[in-house]
C-alpha cells in the first residue's frame, strides 16, 4: 500500500548495524543475517539466487523470497536469509506473505466483472452506486467516476495519512470501512478528478464498498468465489474480520515506525486498515498464478481486460511505470512489457510482474524497502527472473 509513508521513510533512512535489542530478543543487522543465507533451491551461481542472496546481504533484509513461473506453468522457488530472526529458522519455502496493494488487483477483477455483467459502468459516476457518500472539501461523488477511482485519478486523499507517524500502536486495531473512508473525507481533495494521477488508498475502499452494495455479498466473499477459487489459488485468502494471523507456513514480517528504531515483529496484526487496498495474504507462486491467469483472460472478458490495460504515467512509482485499472505496466530490460502490481503492507513488501506469454515472477521481502537503492534492487530481480 504503497504512500507518503514510504518517500518519507526514503528521506530519512539510516542503515542498521551491530545488534538492537527487541524484548529480550537479539535482532542482528545486515552482516549478521548475511551469514545466515542459505540458497535452499538452485546453485549459487543461478541469477535469481544471487537476487535474493544480495537482498538480504547487502540491502538488509531479514528474509526473502521468489517465484519464477516459466511459459509452460512450471514454477521454480527460492530462498535467502532467515524466516524468524528469533529461532534463526529458515525462509520456508513458498510461504505465505501479506500482498498488500496486490489487492487492488484482486477488488479490480471484481469491479470490471460486474461490469461485464452489465451492473457497473466505468465512466457512471460513483454517486449513481453509493449516493450521498462521497462528499467532502473539494470531494463530490457526483463528479468521480468509476474509471478514475480504478486509475487513482479521483483526486481523493489517501485515509493512510493517517499513520504517518507510524503504524505500531495500531497493529492490533480494528478499522471499519466506513471509518477509513471517513479518515479520508475529513480531508481537503488532493485535484479535480481527472486532473492527474496520484496513489491512493482511499479509491480501492470505496470500491469495495461498491462492491457490496452491488453484490448485497460481503467483500470477502466476492473476492474468494469470484477471483480466489475462480483461478484456483490454494494458498491465498483474504483474512476475515479479527483474524490476525497467517494460516500456512510463512516467513516473520518486520517493521520499525523509524529507521534508527529495533525491529519489531509484525507478523500478526489486524489488516483491517487495508481492507480492499490491501489485506490479501497468498504465496509467492500463487500471486504468478493470478498475474497469469489474469493476463489469459480468465478472470474478465476481452473487453474488460482491455480496459484494465488502458494506463497512464505513474511517475511516482519508479521510471517507465504506466497505472491501468488495478495493473502496472513496466518496460523489462529484455525488452517487452510486463504487468502486475505489487504491494507493501507493514512487514512485508512484494514485487511482481507476468507477461502475456506465460512468464511471471514474484519477489517478496519481510521488511519494507527503506530507500530507493532497495526498490531497484527488487525489481531489478524481477526483472532478471523475466529475462533469464
Amino acid at each position: 500500500m504503497r504512500d507518503h509513508r514510504f518517500r518519507n521513510r526514503i528521506a530519512a533512512v539510516a542503515a542498521l548495524s551491530g545488534l538492537a535489542v527487541l524484548g529480550g530478543l537479539a535482532v542482528p543487522g545486515p552482516h549478521s543475517v548475511a551469514d545466515a543465507l542459505t540458497p535452499q533451491t538452485h546453485k549459487s551461481a543461478d541469477p535469481v539466487q544471487q537476487h535474493l542472496n544480495g537482498l538480504v546481504r547487502d540491502d538488509g533484509f531479514p528474509g526473502a523470497l521468489a517465484a519464477v513461473r516459466d511459459r509452460n506453468g512450471h514454477i521454480r522457488n527460492y530462498t535467502a536469509g532467515v524466516g524468524d530472526l528469533k529461532t534463526r529458522a529458515k525462509v520456508p519455502m513458498d510461504g505465505q506473505v501479506r500482498i498488500g496493494s496486490n489487492t487492488k488487483t484482486f477488488t479490480s477483477v471484481v469491479v470490471l466483472q460486474l461490469v461485464g455483467e452489465g451492473k457497473v459502468g466505468l465512466d457512471q459516476p460513483i454517486e449513481k452506486y453509493l449516493p450521498n457518500l462521497i462528499r467532502g472539501d473539494g470531494i463530490d461523488g457526483r463528479n468521480i467516476t468509476v474509471r478514475q477511482l480504478l486509475q487513482h485519478t479521483s483526486g481523493l486523499p489517501n485515509y493512510t495519512n493517517f499513520l504517518a507517524d507510524g503504524f505500531l500502536p495500531f497493529q492490533h486495531t480494528y478499522f471499519e470501512p466506513r471509518e477509513l473512508l471517513d479518515m479520508a473525507l475529513a480531508q481537503k481533495a488532493d485535484f479535480k478528478p481527472g486532473a492527474k494521477w496520484e496513489y491512493s488508498n482511499t479509491n480501492y475502499v470505496i470500491l469495495g464498498l461498491l462492491i457490496e452494495k452491488i453484490t448485497h455479498r460481503p467483500l470477502v466473499e466476492e473476492i474468494t468465489h469470484r477471483v480466489i477459487d475462480r483461478a484456483g489459488l490454494r494458498h491465498t485468502y483474504f483474512p476475515n474480520v479479527g483474524d490476525q494471523t497467517i494460516h500456512e507456513r510463512h516467513p516473520h514480517g518486520y517493521d520499525r515506525d523509524k529507521p534508527n528504531q529495533p525491529l519489531s515483529d509484525v507478523t500478526e496484526m489486524d489488516p483491517s486498515w487495508g481492507w480492499a487496498a490491501g489485506q490479501l495474504v497468498a504465496t509467492p507462486s500463487d500471486v504468478d498464478r493470478f498475474y497469469s491467469a489474469l493476463l489469459a483472460g480468465r478472470l474478465v472478458g476481452p473487453a474488460e481486460l482491455k480496459e484494465m490495460r488502458k494506463t497512464v504515467a505513474a511517475p511516482d512509482l519508479w521510471s517507465g511505470a504506466r497505472y491501468g485499472l488495478g495493473l502496472i505496466s513496466t518496460q523489462l530490460t529484455c525488452g517487452g512489457v510486463a504487468w502486475g502490481h505489487g504491494g507493501d503492507i507493514d512487514g512485508y513488501h512484494t514485487s511482481d510482474f507476468a507477461t502475456d506469454d506465460g512468464r511471471a515472477a514474484t519477489v517478496a521481502v519481510t521488511l519494507l524497502p527503506e530507500n530507493e537503492q532497495q526498490i531497484d534492487h527488487l525489481l531489478s530481480a524481477v526483472d532478471t527472473a523475466l529475462c533469464e
